[in-house]
Order: structure tokens, then C-alpha cells, then sequence
């Protein structure tokens, strides 16, 4: 630890490029996990609000929840009951403003709406004519008591706003069901039953989900989370070849010295423990320094731009981001105890 301190301290300049550069790929490998978390949280929030185990959709919904109907004789009574649609918000008061949603209905005595939707503000519904919205929308200056229609039909009133309500990456505005069977048309009284147990059983007409394979077949999730997986394994890669490159180079540069000191009877050893301690040092220093400038970054980026970072995910990506460092070392360690000492009298 003594020869690393002392030679990254002699070369200033030269650690601090190789600190930088690490700074910048392992910044960039925590903003693209942020993303991909962030992204993610938008496609299943309110799932994950709602505590959901099992998803039973119709049979021929194609895995789809918005594509799903689901008639009164297929639906048994102690069982939640949601409605989903796509469709559009329109301020009907003060400035016109279109606004993509997933408009779902609940019952009122359902697990769901009794148990699982935390509110910021407002109250729940009481009547048909009212609405709760995900939070995020009060940024697009949706308010208690704003007036909106849903694609152009009846008026409906904004009484509360609700946490984490997004679903497929949009907000969701949350109805009474029986307003959700007048605004969607037709004899259906829902698009799927929801559980927050594991369960096992089936229904005529319908498909049962269990949880993760429902959110593997949201429209995009899986291509998603893929790309950006490998993203972040091929910045892994490309930082464990860049910085083993780099350490090789300083290695190679100081063959001289190494072997000066092998001829002074240090062992190999202890230069190679000062190789490893060295790479450490620079590891940690440019993950800690990466660390700092992600906070930053995430505080001063706008609500709207979707990025969550999980700590247990961060603190094993810190994990890989030392193992590459460790490996890394192995390049320029190898090169150490191959030296030989007559080489300093050369």
C-alpha cells in the first residue's frame, strides 16, 4: 500500500487521467441502471402498489390487459375486478391540455382501492363523476377539483392524486368500474381479476399470470430491460479491457524499476501487492467520485426524466465495478512475476 500511495502521488496527472476515465464509465454505468429502473417503475408501479401475485386475463386478450373483456358469468364475486383503457384527458377549464392515461376502474370495497392506493392528496372516489390521478400529473397543472373529459365523453372531477399509479409508462386516472363500463361500451364488466396471493387457479375463459411472467409481456418490457442489460454488460466489459489495458501500459513503462527493486531483494511479492492495492485505490476513488456526481445528477435532472436507483442494485454493481478493477490487476501482475532482476543491469 506504501509503493501505490507513494507512486500515484509522485504521478499526479497520470493516476488522475485513469481515475477520470474511470469516473466516466462507471458514471455512465449508473445512469443507464437508473434509467433502466426508472423506465421500469413506469411500466409496473401500480402492479407493484397494488401487491399483485396472480393476473387473470381473457383467454383471448393475446396477453394484452388493455385488449382483455371480461364478461359477468366469467368473473366469480370474491375476486378484485379491475377495468383498463387507454385513452385521452382533456382539460375542459383554463388551458386546453391533452394528456395520454390508463384509465381503470375499481370497486370501492375491493382489496385495491380499500388497501393498496396510497393518496398525496384529496380523498377517493365517491361518486361516478370523479377521478384520482397519478401524482406526476399535477406538474401538467392537473388540480383538486380540475374538470376534465376522457376521450371527449362525460365530465369528470380531479379529487385526488394517488402514488405510483403508472402503468405501461403512462399515468393512470383511477374511476368507480361502473363508470369505467359507461365510458368503455359494451356488456363487459372488467378486464381482469387481480390477486395479492399466489394462486393456482382456473377460471373458463380465462388465462392465469403470475406476476413476473404478466410484467415479461407488458408491450416493450422485456426489449426494454434487455437492451439496457446489455448496454451495461458491454460497458462492464469494455471498462475491464480499458483499464487492464491502462495498468499493462503502466506496468510495461516501469519494467526498469521493478526490476531494480527485484534486484535489491524485494520480493516479487510485495511489488505485486502494490500492483493490486494501486488498482484498488484507483477503483474505489474513481467509483466514490462517480457515486457523488450520480447523486448530483439525479436531484438536478426534471421530475419527468424516469430515474430510480435501487440500492441493493447499486451496491452490487459497485461489487462488479471492483471485481473488473481486481481483474484487471491480473494483466499487469502476471507481467511483475515474469521479471527478472538481471534485466536493471542491462
Amino acid at each position: 500500500m506504501f509503493l501505490a500511495l507513494r507512486e500515484i502521488k509522485k504521478e499526479k496527472l497520470r493516476y488522475g487521467l485513469i481515475i477520470t476515465m474511470i469516473v466516466m464509465i462507471t458514471y455512465l454505468l449508473f445512469i443507464l441502471l437508473g434509467l433502466m429502473n426508472g423506465l421500469s417503475n413506469e411500466n409496473t408501479a401500480a402492479l407493484k402498489s397494488w401487491d399483485t401475485r396472480t393476473v387473470w386475463l381473457n383467454k383471448n386478450a393475446n396477453d394484452r390487459l388493455s385488449q382483455s373483456t371480461l364478461m359477468a358469468n366469467q368473473v366469480p364475486k370474491h375476486m378484485a375486478l379491475i377495468g383498463d383503457v387507454p385513452g385521452q384527458l382533456k382539460r375542459t377549464q383554463g388551458a386546453a391540455h391533452k394528456q395520454d392515461v390508463q384509465l381503470v376502474g375499481l370497486k370501492n370495497h375491493d382489496f385495491i382501492a380499500q388497501k393498496k392506493i396510497q393518496l398525496v392528496s384529496g380523498h377517493w372516489l365517491r361518486n361516478d363523476c370523479q377521478l384520482v390521478l397519478d401524482e406526476s400529473l399535477r406538474q401538467q397543472g392537473y388540480h383538486l377539483g380540475t374538470k376534465v373529459s376522457f376521450n371527449g365523453n362525460k365530465q369528470l372531477k380531479v379529487v385526488g392524486f394517488a402514488r405510483d399509479a403508472k402503468l405501461n409508462i403512462a399515468p393512470i386516472a383511477y374511476t368507480t368500474l361502473s363508470q369505467w363500463q359507461k365510458l368503455h361500451g359494451g356488456p363487459f364488466v372488467g378486464s381482469a381479476l387481480i390477486s395479492d396471493k399466489a394462486s393456482h387457479h382456473h377460471y373458463a375463459g380465462m388465462r392465469r399470470y403470475g406476476i413476473k411472467q404478466f410484467i415479461n409481456k407488458l408491450p416493450g418490457y422485456t426489449a426494454q430491460n434487455t437492451t439496457f442489460e446489455m448496454m451495461i454488460g458491454f460497458l462492464l466489459v469494455i471498462s475491464l479491457v480499458v483499464i487492464a489495458v491502462f495498468l499493462y501500459i503502466l506496468t510495461m513503462q516501469k519494467t526498469k524499476q521493478y526490476a531494480l527493486l527485484r534486484a535489491q531483494g524485494i520480493p516479487s511479492e510485495k511489488l505485486v501487492g502494490a500492483t493490486i492495492a494501486q488498482s484498488l485505490i484507483l477503483i474505489i476513488s474513481g467509483v466514490v467520485i462517480a457515486v457523488v456526481l450520480t447523486g448530483i445528477t439525479i436531484k438536478a435532472l426534471p421530475a419527468g426524466v424516469p430515474v430510480l436507483m435501487d440500492p441493493h442494485q447499486l451496491s452490487w454493481m459497485v461489487l462488479a465495478i471492483l471485481g473488473i478493477g481486481l481483474l484487471s490487476s491480473c494483466l499487469p501482475t502476471a507481467m511483475i512475476m515474469r521479471i527478472d532482476p538481471l534485466d536493471a543491469l542491462k
